[in-house]
């Protein structure tokens, strides 16, 4: 037997005469309609081709010696800038009491004046507003007993009303509204504190923090360390002529820990039945809470997830992200490769009387609270140890294409072939059974 007939006998496509095919037209609307889907079926392979979707990884985080950003906007109604002040802590031994780099307070008005923009005043030292240029360069202040901060503008001399309270709360003395002391008097502290008693404060800006398990906390007055003990000076904020005195409600705009995706990261991240936002790495976004007790204290815990985000041209190169360190405070974490570095993360919440009692007034008497403690809002934040990535990927490989498309074309003709088979054949029964009725 030659080659050609042994390759004759393995055809599985056989064919038939010209003359044995029948041609319908219920088979050209079938052929024209079976095409119009392969096209349509076809768009939507290549579609899937080139759409490219997240797929999340799990790792252990394996960073060392690290740094986040804190990227926070809260707004206190009922109590004035001049009262608040901003601390961070971690358990790696770092203390930044009254931290200023990167914060902002805004003075807001009353909320009975509709709460509105005041002045806006950077959280830095010796800003030049504090100067004092109008004193003799000779002139060297007293501390009263204290002794001088370490960054004071004159070595040794306290020149402003703020370096004498600096000067006291690092001997841990109470300081109060500076009466008798020679800089307050001319910088008129006393007078501008009961000016602003009735405002409100946001706090805006950002913080870059040690990557380890801290807090940070906005309470009323100085904050100064005694032996082990963190303290505030809580004289201005208890003597208020504020009838019913100062409350720490307040509303968190926002609060993240890391730079935020964008919209069209997020997108991709949520499904067609939920989507996904940026409130879902950040819930305490929008969060507003009232009291009516001066003497109230909240707490906020937080488990922070670090996440990553590596775009299509990355996904095949993936190498342990690392951020610049001397990345411009707001830029943390976004690297020049479009691949981010953020932190996702869960709360739970805790608010109390420092009063003690229960919580009979929201339905829970078994709940107990000890009395105690500082007055203000307490963010206490904990890193885990895993860390999700975000990777780009494409949607379907090249062959997987190829597969899909020869799956539409197949199938189509498939299914058309055994349509057009039907129809035809019921044609045929309809004619042989009317020529019997004839």
């Amino acid at each position: 037997m030659s080659a050609k007939s042994r390759f004759t006998r393995l055809d599985a496509f056989t064919k038939t005469v010209e003359d044995a095919r029948i041609r319908t037209t219920s088979g050209g609307i079938v052929t024209i309609v079976s095409l119009l889907v392969v096209l349509y079926l076809a768009f939507g392979e290549w579609a899937d081709y080139r759409r490219t979707v997240i797929h999340p990884e799990l790792i252990v985080d394996k960073g060392r010696g690290e740094r986040m950003e804190i990227h926070l906007n809260i707004t206190f109604q009922r109590i004035p800038c001049e009262l608040l002040t901003l601390d961070v802590m971690d358990v790696s031994g770092e203390q930044q009491h009254g931290v200023q780099h990167g914060v902002s307070k805004v003075r807001l008005r009353p909320e009975s004046d509709g709460g509105g923009v005041i002045d806006t005043k950077a959280l830095a030292l010796h800003d030049d507003d504090e100067a004092a240029k109008h004193l003799d360069p000779a002139y060297c202040g007293g501390c009263y007993g204290a002794a001088a901060p370490p960054n004071a503008m004159k070595p040794g001399c306290c020149q402003t009303c703020d370096e004498v309270r600096e000067a006291y709360a690092q001997a841990s003395w109470a300081f109060g509204r500076g009466e008798n002391v020679e800089q307050c008097m001319r910088e008129h502290y006393a007078e501008r504190l009961d000016e602003q008693r009735h405002e409100g404060c946001r706090i805006e800006g950002s913080l870059r923090v040690n990557k380890v398990v801290g807090n940070f906390h906005i309470a009323p007055g100085r904050s100064f360390s005694n032996g082990n003990m963190h303290v505030h000076d809580l004289k201005n904020y208890w003597d208020t002529p504020v009838q019913g005195g100062h409350r720490f409600s307040h509303t968190i705009h926002q609060l993240r820990f890391g730079p935020q995706l964008p919209e069209q990261i997020t997108e991709k991240l949520g499904t067609k039945s939920q989507a996904w936002t940026n409130h879902h790495m950040n819930p305490l976004d929008g969060l507003e809470q009232v009291t009516e007790d001066p003497n109230f204290n909240y707490m906020y815990f937080v488990k922070i997830v670090p996440t990553s985000y590596i775009p299509l041209s990355l996904s095949k190169k993936y190498r342990d992200m690392m951020t610049d360190a001397n990345a411009a405070l707001g830029q943390f974490g976004q690297n020049d490769d479009g691949s981010i570095e953020t932190h996702q993360y869960s709360v739970t919440s805790h608010k109390r009387s420092l009063s003690g009692g229960d919580d009979s007034a929201e339905g829970h008497a078994e709940r107990l609270h000890s009395k105690g403690g500082i007055p203000g809002v307490f963010f206490s934040y904990d890193i885990s140890p895993m860390k999700v990535i975000n990777r780009e990927e494409p949607a379907k490989s090249f062959a997987g294409f190829l597969t899909g498309l020869c799956a539409v074309l197949g199938g189509t003709l498939t299914v058309a072939a055994a349509v057009d088979r039907f129809v035809f054949e019921g044609a045929t029964r309809l004619k042989k059974l009317r020529s019997k009725d004839q």
